[in-house]
This record gives C-alpha cells, structure tokens and sequence, in this order.
C-alpha cells in the first residue's frame, strides 16, 4: 500500500468504480460526436491517466493534443494565477474540442481555458471532468461529462499529485490531514 508522510491515505474511489464510468463516458461521447472532427485536449499533467483510458472508450477517429495549465505548483490549493506551461500543437479551427480535466474545484482555471481557447474558433468546445468540487467553485463552468462529485477533500491517485508525487496510485485516494 502505498504511504504519504505524516498522512493516513485512503481509497475514496475504487479502480474499478473509476474504470466502469469511464467507459460509460466513453460511450456517450461516442454517440454524441459521430461524424465530427474531433479534438481531446487534455490538462497535463493530471489529466493524463484520465486521459488514456478515456479515449480507448471512445470509437471515433479523434486527435489528440495537450496543454500545460499551471495554478498549483506544490500546493494542496489553487494559487487563483493561473498560466499556459505548454501550448496546443495544431490549430483548432472548426474543430469539436473535449478538453479533459482532472478535477474542477474553483473553476477558475478551466474558465481561464475556455476563454483562451473560444478564441481560436473551434465549431464547439466541451469539457470532460474526473472529479469536481462543487462547493469549492468561485467560477461556475460547464461540465458536459462527470465522471464523479467529491466533497471539499484532497485527494491523490489516477492522475492528481501530492507535491508531484502518487499520480500513480490506480483509484483516488483521501489525503486525511491535508488542508485544502
């Protein structure tokens, strides 16, 4: 099992109860997006897990892109002053974009996203979220596809770090003691 410092870690979403709504998620995106051109930008670097497994679930012909969004650092809480760390590849014009988040808690990073990129005129632009915090949000966004709502905790695992550690832990796991 694995251990945190100081902290006691546990399972607060199970993998396999992770695995099965992602392939639901799949499938409606699936069933939405036949015959378009689509684009799943994923927020590194927690989206990336996130991201894997969901685009295995989705039959389509997609594309693939990734931006880095800074508003953390090696803090339990967002610091509100968000920045690009890495840019889209390609243009999006015309294109559908999904962009996949790990979790939502303020909404003021993914509202920063939308805004940037509204601006380079994809046809549409959906959001595709593992978690969200709703009584954190001070910026209210669309959430087109949920994987699950948690309550104001930190949590680890399938993607979402501690200080850039445990992404790799196979469900979400509850930071007891940690402050958010």
């Amino acid at each position: 099992m694995f251990e945190i410092p100081d902290k006691k870690l546990s399972i607060l979403i199970s993998a396999d109860k992770i695995a099965a709504r992602v392939k639901e998620l799949g499938a409606e995106i699936t069933r939405e997006y036949r015959g378009k051109e689509v684009v799943v930008v994923g927020v590194l670097k927690g989206s990336f897990i996130f991201m894997a497994d969901l685009v295995r679930h989705i039959e389509l012909p997609i594309t693939l892109e990734f931006m880095g969004i800074a508003s953390y650092g090696d803090e339990t809480k967002s610091s509100g002053v968000v920045r690009i760390t890495s840019d889209l590849t390609k243009p999006i014009d015309g294109k559908h974009l999904i962009i996949v988040e790990d979790i939502i808690d303020t909404g003021l990073t993914i509202d920063y996203l939308l805004d940037n990129l509204t601006t380079r005129h994809p046809a549409s632009v959906k959001i595709c979220a593992l978690l969200h915090k709703p009584e954190r949000a001070v910026k209210q966004v669309p959430i087109d596809y949920l994987g699950f709502n948690i309550a104001n905790q930190f949590v680890v695992g399938y993607g979402l770090d501690f200080a850039q550690k445990y992404r790799n832990l196979p469900f979400i796991g509850l930071v007891e003691g940690a402050s958010e």
